[in-house]
């Protein structure tokens, strides 16, 4: 006669967990994105203390992880090659688009766009911008080309009002300056005018759109993004269009802060408050990244600006050729 094998208390307990439709749906969606729990509240169509509580059990499984951002609580499906729960975020996924929340999913994502959207849109009516540089920064910079061994071609995503350019125009033959709104493209165009910056090609638009892929492809040597990754609804994604916009051993060079608990960012659009070193390395090998290096800027050299006290660091990853 066989002995019958039972199973652990541990593996009843996760069949029990997954009988919970709410927790199936939760499991779905946070395998989607990471959401706090007021945008789970809406993707749901349940009540915050309904969403809290299924959260805490299934955290304290072990299916998701909760991390704070300032008064934050962020959700997100713990990385997990188990059979049962892939099956459950499949049925999950699938009650999620038969009720509708995977479409709210999709409008939360936009509402977080609106969220930067308006606020550089804002700055309509603003077109001025600091001159106060040191007047002959220029030659500086071209005396510092010929050490750059690839600068055919740089781009600028998110230009903003264009301070960046000043500083790539004289080393770059080519530099395109991407950003969505024409209210910040009017200050950025102001800049080069006043500057006389010949080679500079501003365009606005998304960065995968066709007439940033008609100037751009994929054949940048450097693509910049400043203090833009922190405004994106889906990093992950912003990141992977950076990068293709590089070339095959290009360089995209991301340039924000570190994590911080300032909540008066939001008021300036901010959706993230600042990645953490782990955070953006595992964004940059989803992009497709290797040799990813991160380093802390100086407080010294982060200006005066609101933004001067959050801590400010450098990420370089290259695509693989």
């Amino acid at each position: 006669m066989h002995d019958v094998v039972a199973e652990t208390p541990q593996r009843w307990e996760l069949y029990r967990l997954l009988s919970e439709p709410i927790r199936l749906r939760l499991l779905a969606v946070t395998a989607e994105e990471e959401l706090s729990i007021g945008e789970l509240v809406d993707v749901l169509g349940e009540s915050q203390p309904n969403v809290s509580r299924h959260v805490s059990t299934l955290k304290q499984a072990g299916l998701v992880a909760l991390r704070r951002e300032g008064t934050r609580a962020l959700v997100s499906l713990r990385d997990d090659g188990d059979l049962v729960v892939k099956d459950a975020i499949g049925t999950g996924r699938s009650m999620c688009e038969s009720d509708g929340s995977l479409k709210r999913l999709g409008e939360v994502i936009r509402a977080r766009d609106a969220i930067a959207r308006d606020y550089f849109d804002a700055a309509r009516g603003r077109e001025h911008f600091n001159v106060a540089v040191a007047p002959e920064i220029g030659a500086y910079l071209a005396a510092l080309a010929p050490l750059i061994d690839h600068k055919k071609l740089a781009v600028d995503a998110g230009t903003g009002d264009g301070a960046l350019v000043e500083v790539l125009s004289p080393i770059f033959d080519r530099v395109v300056a991407i950003d969505r709104s024409e209210a910040q493209l009017a200050m950025a165009r102001a800049r080069c005018k006043h500057r006389g910056l010949q080679n500079v090609e501003l365009v606005r638009g998304e960065l995968d759109a066709p007439e940033v892929k008609k100037l751009v492809g994929s054949k940048a040597d450097v693509v910049f993004a400043v203090r833009m990754l922190h405004h994106a609804p889906k990093p992950g994604a912003v990141l992977a269009k950076l990068a293709d916009l590089a070339r095959p051993g290009g360089a995209v060079v991301i340039l924000d802060y570190a994590r911080h608990d300032d909540e008066r960012m939001r008021e300036q659009a901010d959706l993230w408050l600042g990645f953490s070193e782990s955070e953006l390395k595992k964004l940059a090998r989803s992009s497709g990244l290797h040799d990813t290096k991160i380093s802390a800027i100086p407080p010294r050299l982060t200006g005066h600006g609101p933004d001067a006290h959050l801590p400010w660091q450098l990420m370089i990853g290259r695509k693989e050729k």
